[in-house]
């Protein structure tokens, strides 16, 4: 059974921001329960639309649409971790109305046999567990702001049918900068850098400054050893430029650190 509201044609979908973790994420109660909350407070999704950090393709492409296969991008865990499955039906139509939204000038190509990565299917394993509603996940074209943001608002009208928009990736990343410690305890004290950059994009999104947190690579303390690459910060654009008010300051609904890195997520009316 589900506590999930029921979507109904007057309800809007948030668009939604998170820090996904690695496979072991299922395994930590705080956060499996901290996610858990998030998504019975949410209206049920009709679809879902998911960009992850770890697909990066330019032009903009979109996986698969039938049966959606999971790939298993990472190495180094446990057995068990490449055994998940995560059986979502997949979003055929999601994506033909995602092709009518966006311009000619922005290309869409079709990927039918790229299935979810992990910063798809981990957080909605635990978020969706029944792997009922339809998921189509969606290529991460770029990393500059701008267009994101733009992508982002191309994508806001999906809100009204159903759809939530989810950017998946870290608020911070910077893991060859990780300690031992780090890399053994879930809980180890965050490093000075992690800490000092989720505090900055914290105070950010409770301004609804979204000029500051894209001028993230000049602006914000602790790079670049926060996100020595960018690409688990890049989602949070689409996230935000399919809210409603970019510059409205979203629901910060998680927060805390996960082996030092910042786990904080938001929602965006």
């Amino acid at each position: 059974m589900t506590n999930q509201q029921t979507t109904s044609p007057d309800v809007r979908m948030p668009a939604i921001y998170l820090s996904h973790g690695a496979p072991p994420l299922v395994d930590d109660t705080l956060w499996t329960s901290q996610l858990q909350q998030w998504a019975r407070g949410l209206p049920r999704p009709e679809q879902i639309l998911i960009v992850s950090a770890h697909w990066e393709s330019a032009p903009l492409m979109l996986g698969a649409t039938e049966t959606v296969p999971l790939v298993h991008d990472f190495g180094g865990f446990a057995r068990r971790y490449y055994q998940a499955t995560y059986p979502a039906p997949g979003a055929p139509e999601l994506a033909e109305r995602i092709e009518g939204l966006l311009p000619v000038t922005e290309h869409v190509a079709r990927a039918p046999s790229r299935g979810l990565d992990h910063g798809a299917y981990v957080p909605l394993s635990v978020m969706y567990p029944e792997a009922d509603i339809p998921v189509l996940q969606m290529s991460l074209p770029t990393f500059d702001p701008d267009r994101l943001l733009e992508l982002g608002r191309r994508l806001r009208p999906l809100r009204d049918e159903g759809v939530l928009i989810v950017g998946s990736g870290f608020t911070t990343h910077g893991l060859p900068f990780l300690t031992r410690e780090h890399w053994t305890s879930t809980t180890a004290t965050p490093p000075g850098w992690s800490h000092e950059f989720d505090a900055w994009a914290a105070e950010a999104l409770a301004r609804g400054d979204v000029d500051e947190l894209a001028a993230f690579r000049d602006r914000a303390p602790g790079m670049p050893y926060a996100h020595p690459t960018v690409e688990h910060f890049a989602p949070m654009f689409v996230t935000l430029g399919a809210a409603s008010d970019p510059e409205q300051a979203p629901e910060q609904v998680v927060d805390g650190f996960w082996m030092g890195l910042a786990k904080r997520s938001f929602q965006a009316a």
